[in-house]
C-alpha cells in the first residue's frame, strides 16, 4: 500500500497475526456488495500480506514463489493478447475485462515488490524487471485500444451544423461605387445566421456506450503512472477529430501574408466562413469537447482542463490568426459590414471563451480573444469612415447617361439599409465620435414624437452620410449641360433616397422630419423642370389680346409651328431622359400634360377657323400620347413613334 514498507515478522506471534489479517482480507474481498475503490483497496492489503508471507516463506525455502505463480497468471493473459490481431474491446466486456483485471494485478505485484524491506534479494529484483515489462507492454496496448475506441465511436455531426450557408440571402457589395448597376431584392441581408440559431448545442463526439470504457483505461493508466501516456494518446486523436471538422468546413488556416493578398470577392467568402466557423466550433464543437473531457478525465483533478487545452488550442489560434489578419488590412469600405459580422461574433462568444478556458493555462486564449475584438473595433470605426470618405470624394467627369438613379447612391442607400441589423454595435464603437459629427448635421425636429432611435450616434450618422452623398449627388448634376436634365437627375436620386428610408428600417432613424424635407425636395426639383422645359413651348400658345376672339391666320400659322419645333424637340430629347420609378414617371407625365395639353387645348379652341389648316400638325390627342413616350431611356424621333 502506497506510503509504507512491509517488514519481516520475527515472532511466531507475529506470522499469526498476519495470517489471520491475510485470511480475513480475502474474506472480505469475496464479499459482493463492494464499491470498486474498496475492493480495489483489499486487493492491494492482500498483495501485500502475501509480499509478506512470501518474504517470511523464504527463509523457508518457499521464496516468491506464489508472487511468481500470480506474476504468471497476468502475464499470460497480457501476452496472449500480444500475438492476437483482433482488439480487445472489440471481443466482448469479459475480455476487456479480465484483461484489465490482469493489469491490475501486476501493478499490484509491483507495489507490494517495491514496498518490501529486502531490497538485496536477486529474485525480488528479477520479479519486478519482469512485472514492470509486462506492464510496459500492457500500457502500449492499452493505448492502442484507446485510440481504436475513441476512432472507431466518434460520432458524425447532424447535417444543419456542416454548412456555412445562411437562411437569408447575401448581399456582398465588392465592387466600385460607379460599377453598381442594381439594387438588390427586398428580402436580402447581409448578416450571417444569427448566433441565436445555432445556441449552444452539446454533441455527444463520442458515442456514450464506450465512455465507461475509456475511463476504465484511464483509471488503469493513471495508477500505473501512465497518465501522461494516456493524455498524449486522447490528444493526440481528439485533435485530429477537431482538425477534421475544421476542415469540412471548409475553413482554410491561412497565414497572416496569405490573408492580406486576398482579392475582396474572395476575402469576403472566407470572413462569412470565419463567422460561422468560430460560432460553431465554439459553441457546439469545443462546448461538446469539454464536456467529452470531463466526463473521461474529470476525476484527476486538473487534467481534464490541460487535455481540453491541448486539443482546441492549435484550431483557436488559427481562427483568432486569420482575425487578426483581417484587422491589420487596409480598411475598404466594402469591408464594413464583414468586420461587423466578426465583431459581434466574437463579442457574443466572450462568455463561452471565458466559460470554456477558466484557469490561468487558459489565460492567453481570453486575452487574445480580448484584444481580436479591440482590434476589429477599431478596423469597424476605419471602415466606416473609409466609406463616409469615399462618398464625399467620389468624382465623376462625365455625366450620368438619362439622368436616372446614381450607381453611388444606390451602392450607399442599399448598403446602409443594412446597418439597422447593427444598431447596438454601431452605436457602441461610433459613440466617442459622436459629438463631432453632431456639430455638422442638423437634428431633426420631430418634435414630440422624437424618439431615441432618431437621436442615437448611428442615427447621426447615418444623417451625416446621407448628407455628404447629397452633396455630391449636387455636384454630379452640375455635369449636365442642360438644366432641365439637371432636375430630372436631383428629383430621381432625392425621391430614391426617401424611397429607401421609407421602404426599410432606416425611418426609424431618421424620422418622418426627414422624410418629409426631402419629399418638398425632389417635388421642387419637379416643379424647376417643368418650368426650364415646358415654359418656352407654351409661351408660343400664350394669348396676347385676351379680348380678341382669334389670332390672324398668319400669326396662328406661325404659333404652331414655333409650338411643333419646340414639342419636337423636347420630345426627340426628353424620350432618352430616365426616370426608373413608375409612379414617379407617371406623377411627371401627368403634371406636365395637365399643363401642355390644357395649355394647346384652349390655344386651338380660341382659333377654330384655322384648326383645319395644315399648319395644326398636332392634334390635342396626338401631343397627350407623346408625352408618354417621355423618360422611358430610350431616344425616338417622331416617325419612330409608337404614338404615331
Amino acid at each position: 500500500m502506497d506510503g509504507c514498507q512491509s517488514t519481516i515478522p520475527t515472532s511466531e506471534g507475529d506470522l499469526h497475526v498476519v495470517a489471520a489479517a491475510h485470511h480475513i482480507v480475502k474474506a472480505l474481498g469475496a464479499t459482493k456488495n463492494l464499491s470498486d475503490d474498496l475492493r480495489k483497496i483489499l486487493i492491494d492489503l492482500d498483495a501485500h500480506l502475501s509480499m509478506i508471507t512470501s518474504n517470511t516463506d523464504s527463509k523457508g525455502g518457499r521464496g516468491f514463489l506464489d508472487v511468481e505463480e500470480r506474476l504468471k497468471q497476468a502475464e499470460r493473459k497480457i501476452l496472449s493478447w500480444e500475438s492476437d490481431p483482433r482488439m480487445i474491446w472489440d471481443s466482448g466486456p469479459r475480455e476487456a475485462s479480465e484483461y484489465l483485471e490482469a493489469v491490475d494485478e501486476i501493478q499490484t505485484l509491483v507495489d507490494g515488490l517495491q514496498g518490501l524491506s529486502v531490497h538485496e534479494n536477486r529474485k525480488q529484483k528479477e520479479l519486478i524487471h519482469r512485472a514492470m515489462s509486462v506492464l510496459q507492454m500492457a500500457m502500449s496496448r492499452l493505448e492502442e485500444e484507446l485510440i481504436h475506441i475513441v476512432v472507431q465511436h466518434r460520432q458524425q455531426f447532424d447535417p444543419k451544423y456542416m454548412s456555412s450557408r445562411s437562411t437569408q440571402t447575401y448581399v456582398v457589395y465588392d465592387e466600385s461605387f460607379v460599377s453598381v448597376e442594381d439594387e438588390p431584392a427586398e428580402e436580402t441581408s447581409s448578416r450571417n445566421c444569427s448566433s441565436d440559431e445555432i445556441g449552444e448545442f452539446i454533441v455527444d463526439l463520442i458515442h456514450a456506450d464506450v465512455i465507461p470504457d475509456i475511463k476504465s483505461i484511464a483509471k488503469v493508466m493513471f495508477t500505473s503512472n501512465y497518465g501522461p501516456e494516456f493524455c498524449e494518446a486522447f490528444i493526440g486523436v481528439r485533435k485530429e477529430a477537431l482538425e477534421q471538422y475544421f476542415a469540412i468546413l471548409d475553413t482554410e488556416k491561412l497565414s497572416i501574408e496569405d490573408v492580406l493578398k486576398l482579392e475582396w470577392t474572395n476575402m469576403s467568402s472566407k470572413m462569412n466562413k470565419w463567422t460561422w466557423s468560430m460560432k460553431i466550433i465554439v459553441r457546439v464543437y469545443l462546448a461538446s469537447e469539454k464536456q467529452l473531457c470531463d466526463q473521461v478525465l474529470g476525476d484527476f483533478g486538473s487534467v481534464s482542463s490541460f487535455c481540453f487545452l491541448e486539443i482546441s488550442k492549435a484550431t483557436i489560434l488559427c481562427l483568432l490568426n486569420f482575425g487578426e489578419a483581417v484587422a491589420m488590412g487596409p480598411h475598404q469600405p466594402e469591408k464594413l459590414l464583414r468586420l461587423l459580422d466578426m465583431y459581434e461574433t466574437l463579442a457574443d462568444l466572450l462568455r463561452d471563451i471565458d466559460t470554456l478556458f477558466p484557469e490561468e493555462a487558459g489565460s492567453f486564449v481570453r486575452l487574445q480573444f480580448h484584444e481580436l475584438l479591440e482590434s476589429l473595433g477599431d478596423s469597424s470605426i476605419a471602415a466606416f469612415e473609409a466609406f463616409r470618405v469615399a462618398i464625399s470624394s467620389n468624382g465623376s467627369l462625365y455625366p450620368f447617361p438619362g439622368g436616372g438613379v446614381h450607381p453611388l447612391n444606390k451602392y450607399v442607400m442599399n448598403y446602409i439599409r443594412m446597418f439597422p441589423e447593427y444598431c447596438n454595435t454601431l452605436n457602441l464603437l461610433l459613440k466617442s465620435q459622436h459629438a463631432d459629427v453632431e456639430d455638422q448635421v442638423i437634428e431633426p425636429d420631430n418634435g414630440p414624437n422624437l424618439s431615441l432611435s432618431t437621436s442615437c450616434p448611428m442615427a447621426c450618422h447615418l444623417r451625416s452620410i446621407t448628407s455628404s452623398l447629397e452633396s455630391n449627388l449636387h455636384r454630379k448634376s452640375q455635369l449636365y449641360k442642360n438644366e432641365a436634365l439637371q432636375h430630372i437627375f436631383l428629383m430621381n436620386n432625392i425621391h430614391y433616397m426617401v424611397q429607401k428610408v421609407k421602404g426599410s428600417e432606416l425611418r426609424l432613424f431618421f424620422g418622418d422630419e426627414w422624410i418629409r424635407k426631402h419629399n418638398g425636395k425632389f417635388q421642387q426639383h419637379a416643379k424647376n423642370y417643368e418650368r426650364a422645359t415646358w415654359s418656352s413651348v407654351i409661351y408660343f400658345l400664350k394669348d396676347d389680346n385676351p379680348g380678341s376672339s382669334s389670332l390672324s391666320k398668319s400669326t396662328f400659322k406661325e404659333r404652331c409651328k414655333g409650338f411643333s419645333i419646340a414639342f419636337e424637340e423636347v420630345y426627340k430629347t426628353q424620350t432618352s431622359w430616365s426616370i426608373p420609378d413608375p409612379q414617379l414617371r407617371e406623377d411627371l407625365r401627368i403634371s406636365t400634360s395637365l399643363k401642355v395639353v390644357l395649355a394647346y387645348r384652349t390655344f386651338l379652341g380660341r382659333n377654330p377657323a384655322h384648326i383645319e389648316d395644315k399648319c395644326v400638325k398636332h392634334t390635342v390627342e396626338h401631343v397627350e400620347k407623346l408625352l408618354l413616350d417621355l423618360f422611358e431611356g430610350s431616344p425616338r424621333s417622331l416617325r419612330n413613334s409608337r404614338r404615331w
